[in-house]
């Protein structure tokens, strides 16, 4: 079977990283894209020595250089995205360019080849609907306009729109996941991620900072899993055309994580809480639950989530001890 040339935008962030490592080790041809505004060089010095690999700085914005990729390449993984409640607070004019142009600059060149795109999306879209769990097809509800807590859902949800729409109108072969919190040595906390900001927290002994009550649920699925899922997606033709949620469906709070990585990690560290209102601008509004329905991939691709949290977290504790 022939080398795939595969470009993965964003690839030298924490997902598309791994992403890119797998790919590699399974022989494929890849090109990464990254402007390291989030993603890192470190995350991708362990390929350098690998002729398959190939890195360009830049960003998806760039549409010149877009198209030179997807002229040398068959797939694309899209990844490229402003993350993080604190960017997007911080910066809500680029996110929205970076998500939104970004998103149909690649789908544009793309369908001019017809090279299949696997557009990576949020759980964010979901909205602050607190009916769990989620299905790909339910309505949602997002928050005012003026508050700029809605920058990250609104773009992603525009971006499965435009996947669909690409999908309908040019033919072009496209698979949307939607991922719920992931998680996995190289991610950063920060941009607002909670595992990794608890872990270093714990391992210096530091205050670990619950935000509001704590009784806030979530479901983290490990990396592994995850790109091990992207990629099989990639390969189905059933899915093309779907929006598909991707993740773990095991609940957590936000109170017992703090506890699980504190014993994990055996930190003296105490477990404090911080309003809202002392962590991000006025206004800011979190979701309570948020638990992916998960029926359709298993029925795509017999999809089970095999690393627990426990060892998950475990991993990302041995990354940041070095």
């Amino acid at each position: 079977m022939a080398r795939k040339k595969i470009l993965v935008t964003g690839g030298a962030g924490f997902i598309g990283s791994h992403l890119s490592e797998k790919l590699l080790e399974k022989g494929e041809e890849i090109f990464i894209i990254d402007n390291l505004s989030t993603g890192s060089l470190k995350n991708i010095r362990h390929f350098k020595k690998d002729k398959k690999f190939h890195f360009i700085k830049g960003s998806v914005l760039d549409e010149r250089l877009i198209k030179n990729l997807i002229r040398k390449t068959d797939q694309v993984y899209h990844l490229a995205a402003a993350v993080g409640v604190r960017m997007i607070l911080g910066k809500p004019l680029s996110s929205l360019l970076t998500n939104i142009r970004g998103t149909e600059i690649v789908l544009r060149e793309a369908a001019k080849k017809k090279n299949k795109v696997l557009l990576v999306s949020s759980s964010e879209v979901c909205g602050k609907d607190e009916r769990v769990p989620f299905k790909e097809e339910d309505d949602r509800t997002y928050g005012s306009v003026y508050n700029d807590r809605w920058v990250y859902a609104f773009s992603k949800a525009v971006d499965e729109f435009l996947g669909l729409a690409y999908w309908r109108e040019k033919k072009l072969p496209v698979v949307i996941v939607r991922l719920f919190n992931v998680i996995g040595p190289r991610q950063s906390g920060r941009y607002g991620m909670v595992v990794p900001t608890f872990v270093r927290q714990a391992i210096e002994d530091k205050a670990i900072t619950v935000f509001g009550d704590g009784k806030q649920t979530r479901c983290f699925a490990d990396i592994e899993d995850v790109t091990g899922a992207l990629i099989k997606l990639m390969k189905t033709k059933r899915a093309e055309g779907e929006v598909i949620n991707l993740g773990a469906d095991d609940e957590i709070s936000i109170n017992q994580l703090a506890k699980k990585v504190k014993n994990l990690t055996d930190s003296s560290s105490k477990i404090i809480y911080v309003p809202y209102k002392k962590a991000y601008p006025s206004g800011y509004e979190d979701f309570r639950r948020r638990v992916p329905d998960i029926s359709k991939i298993k029925k795509l691709i017999s999809y089970r989530p095999r690393v627990s949290l426990e060892d998950s977290i475990k991993k990302i504790i041995k990354y940041y001890q070095g």
